[in-house]
């Protein structure tokens, strides 16, 4: 993405880093196009001479080079600013809340029972997509060999590690 390629030449992240603002922009989808067509928009409509390609895209054929060199991008500047603000003070912070979390589950499922790390990670989807409960096929199919108070136990530790960092997700405002 463009942004992001902007942001590291910028220095704005460490070298190799890659700052994760676009799952703001996705999150924020039809305020990203609203703010891209607040100014290509009304271009297209008066000042561009332009057909729809086979490719589905955009041909230009006029020479429009005067249009952009000293647009207005206040608005574009301002919506980028509040999604680098969010990636900050909420996704980073979730998300490192989140890692934490997962290796604390990993290491109580691992004290619990000998599992493989690709079979742990099974558990937390299994674990997230039942909302904390495993569910009546998963424990007759991929989780079979575990006894019932070990699924009890494998499910309380969830909602102490996972489960409270999924819970404050949903209670934080976007």
């Amino acid at each position: 993405m463009f942004i992001h390629h902007v942001l590291a030449e910028a220095s704005f992240n460490p070298p190799g880093i890659v700052f994760p603002v676009s799952t703001v922009i996705l999150r924020e989808i039809c305020e990203y196009q609203r703010v891209l067509n607040s100014f290509s928009a009304p271009l297209l409509e008066c000042c561009i001479d332009w057909r729809k390609t086979a490719a589905h895209n955009v041909e230009v054929l006029n020479d429009t080079g005067d249009y952009y060199p000293y647009f207005d991008a206040t608005a574009h500047a301002e919506f980028l600013y509040r999604c680098a603000a969010q990636t900050v003070d909420r996704d980073l912070p979730y998300e490192a809340a989140y890692l934490e979390s997962f290796d604390r589950f990993a290491d109580g499922v691992n004290e619990l029972v000998d599992m493989p790390d690709r079979t742990i990670h099974l558990l937390h989807d299994f674990l997230r997509q039942g909302d904390g409960q495993l569910s009546r096929p998963a424990r007759e199919k991929e989780f079979h060999a575990l006894r019932e108070d070990e699924v009890a136990a494998v499910e309380r530790l969830y909602a102490e590690t996972l489960g409270q960092v999924a819970a404050r997700a949903r209670t934080a405002e976007p």
